[in-house]
């Protein structure tokens, strides 16, 4: 092929997202008149089967050893074209891509000459970044086809026993004495009615029986090192402490539904939780003939701005087993909005409403207010207060993250949103992943879940986390950081810096970077005062060209 730069340049219409706001044509004769371009080509869809030929036979036809398409992001379609060239003959790496429809044709939908003009510019400076790619190294690493699974309610349970059937081995961490997690303490679950303690003593006992599975209770994580199929895990069980080594992480540590103090005159008695009154319905005793059940309580407020999701199903699930213990119960919901998405449960809230259960709509303007034996609630319809009797008030209250949550958090390197729960890379693209590659979530952890849900996300997790185990080795793209430790002056910035904790000092005070553990963010590139780290699919001489193309 020798040394002559030989680009191919691809644009994509995308349907009618590109091409109804940019000219492709131009934009293709533009791309003809660039310095190493020899071979041009529009798509309507680049990315399907049709467009992805075109890419191959461009290749081998013009003697390509360089290319460029200009598409959509690079988040999804990058791999592809990657692939593409990689089977054509030429290193996946001399490849480039150029985002014109999120940075142009979508964002400046109203200012077609400008968007043009913008295209233009980022294909040009593309091509230029172009004659700089290089080569690029791949590591590889041995795999411990082991998972740790952090929590044993009914996300960690799953996971574990996904991952045991696969035929991996499993450390399941639970911190409480025993495994379970909330449904120990629920009645039964909606809309199947089964016992909710009899399903999850089944899922214990299953995990128990697996030889695969070590299961250790009162348990805390004290430490985790390491990266992607290969972690170094401690931590104590009891008066032991164990150190282990595993392949991946799902983190399953749940949730815990908010104690109301201090909210509508709770005192656990006649004034209680929705958990609270799980434990009464599991007994059998309930000796009100007037319950009240607030909706929202703790939940939707700028204190905590975000909708649990299942307390309104609790309610009506509930409402429906009082009727049962006690028939001629009168039931008021109280609520701001009902969430009952889904066909079984719009069923059991019309089931509900005609077994005689109430529900009256309130707002933050006007709170209910809970009084001795009864409940103040302005009622929209009639346009005034109106007293509910109440024997019983219930408070839904939202499920919150473990106070541990942050702890937990910052041993794995992960992050947590505003409330802490914690956050995955990509709610749409990798909601199961984190941002540090091997690391998976699931269940009330993340966020407020069902059952149902909760089942779901731990079997996708555990399916995340054995595409890591199924293999002997990992190999990762060196699409990372790295550091000449000739010219590294100790200065401990990168260290500081990294949100990842990658950078350590070695023996002989030079900065290194495990490439396996690097995520590739690039921060420790631009603090480094003495330019002594490089990140070699962005290099300086990349970015040169492209601030010159820029200005061209």
């Amino acid at each position: 092929m020798g040394n002559e730069l030989r680009t191919g340049v691809f644009v994509c219409h995308c349907g009618i997202n590109i091409a109804g706001v940019l000219d492709i044509e131009d934009l293709c004769e533009y791309a003809g008149t660039l310095p190493t371009v020899v071979a041009v080509k529009p798509n309507l869809f680049t990315c399907a089967e049709t467009g992805i030929t075109e890419i191959k036979k461009a290749i081998q036809e013009n003697d390509l050893n360089r290319v460029v398409v200009a598409a959509c992001t690079p988040r999804t379609h990058e791999p592809i074209f990657r692939a593409s060239c990689q089977e054509a003959g030429i290193d996946p790496y001399f490849f480039e891509m150029v985002n014109i429809r999120e940075h142009c044709s979508w964002v400046h939908r109203q200012a077609g000459e400008a968007a043009q003009a913008k295209a233009r510019d980022l294909i040009r400076m593309a091509v230029a970044k172009a004659a700089f790619l290089e080569p690029l190294e791949t590591f590889r690493s041995n795999v411990e086809s082991r998972a740790l699974v952090l929590g044993a309610g009914i996300s960690g349970l799953t996971s574990a026993l996904a991952l045991a059937g696969e035929g991996f081995e499993v450390i399941l961490l639970e911190k409480e004495a025993e495994m379970g997690g909330l449904l120990r303490d629920l009645h039964k679950l909606a809309p199947s009615d089964m016992a909710a303690t009899e399903f999850i003593a089944e899922k214990i006992s299953a995990a128990e029986a697996e030889n695969r599975i070590q299961c250790f209770t009162s348990a805390t994580l004290e430490e985790v090192t390491g990266y992607i199929g290969n972690y170094s895990v401690r931590f104590s069980s009891g008066e032991e402490v164990h150190t282990q080594k595993v392949g991946a992480i799902i983190v399953a540590t749940g949730g815990a539904p908010l104690q109301p103090v201090g909210l509508y005159n709770y005192d656990g008695k006649r004034v209680i939780t929705q958990s609270e009154l799980e434990l009464k319905l599991k007994d059998g005793k309930i000796d009100a003939k007037s319950v009240v059940m607030i909706q929202c309580v703790g939940a939707r407020v700028p204190e905590r701005n975000y909708c649990s999701r299942i307390c309104c199903m609790v309610a009506i699930k509930n409402s429906l087993h009082i009727k049962e213990i006690v028939k001629d119960a009168k039931i008021f919901v109280l609520f701001r909005d009902i969430q009952a998405y889904g066909v079984e449960n719009e069923a059991l809230f019309l089931k509900a409403k005609e077994a005689g259960v109430r529900f009256i709509r309130y707002s933050l303007d006007n709170l209910p207010v809970v009084e001795d034996g009864k409940v103040k609630i302005y009622h929209q319809a009639m346009g005034k207060k109106v007293p509910l009797p109440a024997d019983l008030v219930v408070l839904s209250t939202p499920i919150v993250p473990h106070d541990d949550a942050q702890g937990v958090a910052q041993i794995l390197k992960v992050p947590v949103n505003e409330y802490d729960f914690f956050l995955e890379a990509h709610a749409k693209l990798s909601p199961l992943d984190f941002s540090t590659s091997g690391i998976y979530l699931c269940g009330n952890a993340h966020y407020p879940a069902s059952v149902r849900e909760a089942i779901g996300q731990a079997l996708g997790a555990a399916s995340r986390a054995a595409t890591i185990l199924s293999h002997d080795t990992i190999e990762r793209v060196g699409t990372v950081a790295t550091v000449n430790t000739g010219l590294c002056s100790s200065c401990f910035a990168c260290v500081k810096v990294c949100p990842y904790q990658v950078p350590q000092m070695n023996e002989e005070g030079k900065a290194e970077i495990e490439p396996m553990q690097c995520q590739g963010c690039g921060i420790c590139v631009a603090e480094c005062p003495a330019e002594a780290i490089q990140f070699r699919y962005v290099s300086n001489e990349q970015i040169l060209a492209v601030c010159e193309a820029l200005c061209a």
